[in-house]
């Protein structure tokens, strides 16, 4: 793919003292909370998990907010001008139905077996192999994911600010070290609830006043029908098989390979947002957390997508080489040409608060993993916990500088949603199938579950980087291609699991308890989902996941 030039020069932002004032000071409040929180920090599970003792509010803000970064902001964003209202698919179908999944089904097997981190779960119900590869995989994953958010600040500020990108870099870079160093998760949590605020306070404004400039919604509808064709204004126009359409995808990847393969595999499975769930102070309010964050994903979709489909009409083939533009310009774009200084300021640190949340997410579920997971196991054992603290302390430092290195892969990407999308095919979607069998399928042997994820993982490389970009097999776009990938890696990943369990023993039923859907692990009176505490027989609990799941059901079909 040939490297995208950078933003474009002329979206330089006039900037005054107000505007930088408004920025200094969120810097100053985001330093003062990680002050505050390391107040609390005295254990590892302080530090890693904030002592499991946060509220759902909360930690439904914090998951939420911790998706809110490049891959909302400017990959959202990017998405809309290149495809249009195909994009409303990432959030009702390719999030929404996975979230409640998460909050009533999986929730009790994760906050019932005490984990730390997802992949040691997968030490719970598979063996060594299993958990020592899952724990690489998301390690590695979590940097290059962090890097994508620090590229996006770069290139950004650059263009915005005029300022250099090593100095962009290093200012994001030192303060999402600073606050996570000083409190843990539990800094990293508050601040995410404060960025949450902060980035709608930016989104906003650019939503309102693009609709306004081009006529409203059915201005805007009717210009990009002119200039797009029908289909760029419908979320399934031109989806039939064998169809063309802008996304280059038909109904059935957009159901199987988002719907269901790589969203579930995103959000069942991404500690970055799991980790999030675990900090909670009990199995309710760790069930509950995806299910508050759900609500504001049902309607954030509009104020990543609208700006995407403004900027498609005030700049003619918006995202080609004549225009001038490319497709993550759209929001910096509409900063430029709509917002006056001060909302300008507010805009500017909406951007950078995305960045930072996306950013510190992934840095803090990479130190987690990495220390408890890879350190604590196979490299320094047994030693005493404030050991472990220092050691995630450190490991923040390594992680940051890390992903300071992987922003530069980014740069490939004209729409970085495509990057991380790849990315997700990649590592999530194996990891879920995995998962997901283990969970269901008593039967699934020890062995299958390194070989599972081994086989997805590679499958869907192969799929991606062999039959998609050697143009053996015809994929119209990046993101069909992702769908398929995705596709590929679980089934992959599952027939591997079937044949391997099949010729390997079983883990024997006694260790199986709490960890596979109908049995129970000591302690416990009914199995985790099971009982009179399960989701299904509890009112208020299924009422928050109907409500969502109708919501996001009903909203789709009205474009």
């Amino acid at each position: 793919m040939e490297k995208p030039a950078e933003l474009a020069a002329e979206l330089r932002l006039p900037v005054d003292w107000l505007d930088y004032t408004i920025l200094a000071l969120y810097f100053v409040v985001v330093l003062g909370i990680g002050f505050a929180a390391r107040r609390s920090v005295r254990t590892s599970l302080d530090f890693f998990l904030s002592g499991r003792s946060l509220p759902a509010w909360v930690t439904g803000l914090a998951f939420i907010a911790a998706n809110l970064g490049a891959t909302e902001i400017l990959g959202m964003a990017a998405n809309s001008a290149q495809y249009g209202v195909y994009t409303t698919h990432w959030y009702w179908i390719g999030a929404i139905p996975a979230m409640v999944f998460l909050g009533l089904v999986m929730m009790p097997f994760y906050y019932g077996s005490k984990v730390r981190s997802v992949p040691e779960f997968l030490l719970l119900r598979f063996d060594r192999g299993a958990h020592l590869l899952s724990s690489v995989l998301f390690a590695f994953a979590a940097i290059l994911i962090a890097g994508v958010n620090l590229y996006a600040l770069a290139i950004v500020v650059e263009a915005l600010l005029g300022w250099p990108e090593w100095v962009s870099i290093g200012v994001a870079g030192v303060f999402v070290l600073a606050y996570i160093t000083l409190g843990g998760l539990s800094s990293a949590i508050y601040n995410e609830v404060l960025q949450f605020f902060v980035i709608l306070a930016a989104l906003i404004p650019i939503t309102v006043l693009g609709l306004k400039k081009v006529g409203g919604w059915d201005g805007l509808s009717d210009s990009l029908t002119r200039s797009h064709g029908p289909d760029f204004v419908t979320a399934w126009g031109g989806t039939g098989i064998g169809s063309d359409n802008p996304l280059g995808a038909n109904w059935l990847t957009i159901v199987l390979g988002l719907g269901f393969v790589l969203s579930f595999g995103y959000w069942t499975t991404n500690f970055a947002e799991v980790q999030r769930a675990l900090s909670a102070k009990n199995l309710s309010a760790a069930q509950r957390t995806p299910l508050i964050a759900a609500f504001p994903k049902i309607f954030i979709v509009f104020l990543v997508m609208i700006p995407g489909l403004v900027a498609a009409v005030l700049v003619p083939r918006f995202g080609t080489a004549e225009s001038g533009y490319q497709y993550n310009d759209a929001i910096p774009y509409l900063m430029e040409d709509l917002l006056p200084n001060g909302v300008l300021g507010i805009a500017v640190t909406g951007l950078l608060a995305a960045f930072m949340a996306g950013m510190a997410a992934n840095v803090s579920s990479f130190n987690t993993v990495f220390t408890s997971d890879i350190w604590a196991k196979y490299v320094v054992r047994d030693r005493e916990d404030a050991y472990y603290v220092r050691f995630g302390r450190l490991i923040t430092a390594i992680g940051v500088l890390a992903s300071i290195g992987t922003a530069f892969l980014a740069s490939s990407f004209s729409n970085i949603m495509s990057y991380l999308q790849t990315l997700f095919s990649f590592f999530n979607v194996p990891m879920f199938v995995v998962f997901i069998i283990g969970m269901f399928w008593r039967r699934a042997s020890m062995k299958s579950g390194f070989w599972g994820l081994l086989a997805g993982t590679t499958a869907a490389m192969i799929n991606y980087f062999v039959l998609y970009k050697q143009e053996i097999i015809d994929i119209p776009s990046d993101q069909g291609a992702n769908f398929v990938s995705a596709i590929a890696g679980f089934v992959a990943g599952a027939v591997v699991m079937v044949a391997v369990s099949l010729f390997t023993a079983p883990k024997p039923e006694e260790d199986l308890q709490g960890l596979v859907y109908g049995t129970r692990s000591p302690g416990m009176d009914e199995p985790p989902g099971e009982g009179d505490d399960a989701w299904y027989r509890r009112p208020a609990l299924l009422g928050w996941g109907a409500v969502v799941l109708a919501a996001a059901c009903y909203i789709p079909f009205s474009f």
